[in-house]
């Protein structure tokens, strides 16, 4: 018979309690340190409550179920985010919005990069600046340009033109770039 071996993470996954002891000697008991704030008793309570509890908790926040599938970990998390969120306040108006611009940018598809494009080791980018034209070979840890290697096109892109400049879309491999080329091809 194998001895059982011990694995804290799995016993995190599990949702039993973790048997690491606190400063008072009792792993369980998180509630009665001292200095210890309202929110913070409420999460450390979340410890403690069935997966039932721990449903109705997120219904009386949300007015509607957790998502199906949702471990016993994160509807702890997602629940202590929620109860930090009301006691000290969320995210800021401006960091909202930018979020929010920033996912209509995506659904609009006018993000700069495709995050579906990957290059291919061994490929050649062809850019022509100013009269002078650029060649960008793609390596599987960067890119190389006059002998010399770079982490990003942008690096590559700002060394050609002297301005800051994306890489994707100064090489063309950007959504956008493709829409506009597609448009003058069609004239």
């Amino acid at each position: 018979m194998k001895p059982a071996i011990y694995d804290a993470s799995a016993r995190e996954h599990s949702g039993e309690p973790s048997p690491v002891r606190h400063w008072n000697g009792n792993r369980h008991d998180r509630s009665h340190r001292p200095g210890i704030t309202e929110v913070e008793r409420q999460i450390a309570g979340l410890a403690n409550q069935s997966m039932p509890d721990l449903r109705v908790a997120w219904r009386q926040l949300h007015h509607t179920g957790p998502p199906l599938g949702l471990s016993r970990d994160l509807l702890m998390r997602a629940l202590a985010n929620q109860l930090q969120e009301r006691s000290y306040g969320g995210v800021s108006r401006a960091l909202r919005r930018r979020l929010q611009s920033l996912a209509g940018a995506s659904e609009k598809a006018t993000m700069a990069v495709d995050p579906g494009l990957v290059l291919k080791t061994g490929t050649t980018l062809v850019r022509q600046w100013r009269g002078r034209t650029h060649t960008v070979l793609v390596h599987q840890d960067g890119f190389e340009h006059e002998g010399q290697r770079y982490r990003s096109l942008t690096a590559i892109a700002e060394r050609i033109t002297e301005a800051h400049w994306s890489g994707p879309r100064f090489f063309g491999l950007t959504r956008r770039a493709r829409a506009v080329a597609g448009a003058k091809a069609g004239r």
